[in-house]
């Protein structure tokens, strides 16, 4: 199943529910933020301290801990795609999930597939979750993550999204869905009218690849 490319949030509205806390120490002090978006040298980007197109997901659990899950997540007529999932991350007091995506060829994910140890629908029942057997784990882990969704726990709006974020290059709107556009970032924020937020990263370069389902 392909999970949309895929964040968010300020810490100024959790804070404002916070009042004895400081908040210009908290944003000083912080670090792992969705607005963090740190552009390297070769135009490739960090955002949750992980490095989109370099790290591997030996790499995520190193930086963002072993609380994950690893599947192969796939609709009934789809080949799938090796997902990460940690369902709790946590900066300071902004909270969310993490989906990190791999790019893996079709042939290896039929291989993984076949050797699940176990498989089971989502909650959507749209697609099955299959487990990776213990052969496969270690190779899965050195895949590179090309792409990072975040889902907040908390809503936004477009009051917090420019401030937090800056003026979007494009908004596109879509089916309920306003897009706020950061080629520059690689940077993808979907404000939905009747569900969760939701941000994508990938490289800048990979930006063009979060177009297509609008176009």
């Amino acid at each position: 199943m392909k999970i949309f490319f895929a964040l968010f949030f300020l810490l100024a509205i959790i804070l404002a529910a916070y009042p004895f806390l400081d908040q210009s120490e908290k944003t000083e002090t912080l670090s792992g933020l969705p607005w963090q978006i740190e552009i390297q040298a070769d135009g490739s980007t960090r955002v949750f301290g992980l490095h989109i197109g370099r790290n591997t997901l030996a790499d995520a659990i190193e930086i963002l801990g072993d609380d994950f899950e690893l599947a192969i997540i796939a609709a009934s007529d789809e080949t799938g795609s090796l997902e990460m999932y940690f369902g709790h991350y946590k900066a300071g007091l902004l909270s969310g999930k993490l989906v990190l995506l791999t790019d893996i060829n079709v042939q290896t994910l039929k291989s993984w597939r076949n050797n699940a140890v176990k498989s089971e629908y989502m909650a959507t029942g749209k697609a099955k979750k299959y487990a990776l057997s213990t052969d496969d784990m270690p190779r899965a882990l050195d895949e590179v993550i090309i792409g990072v969704t975040f889902i907040p726990a908390v809503n936004l709006d477009e009051e917090v999204i420019l401030a937090r974020f800056g003026i979007p290059e494009n908004r596109v709107q879509s089916a309920g869905v306003v897009h706020y556009q950061y080629p520059d970032k690689g940077l993808d924020i979907a404000l939905h009218e009747h569900a969760k937020e939701v941000l994508q990263y990938v490289e800048p370069d990979a930006f063009q690849n979060l177009l297509q389902p609008l176009q």
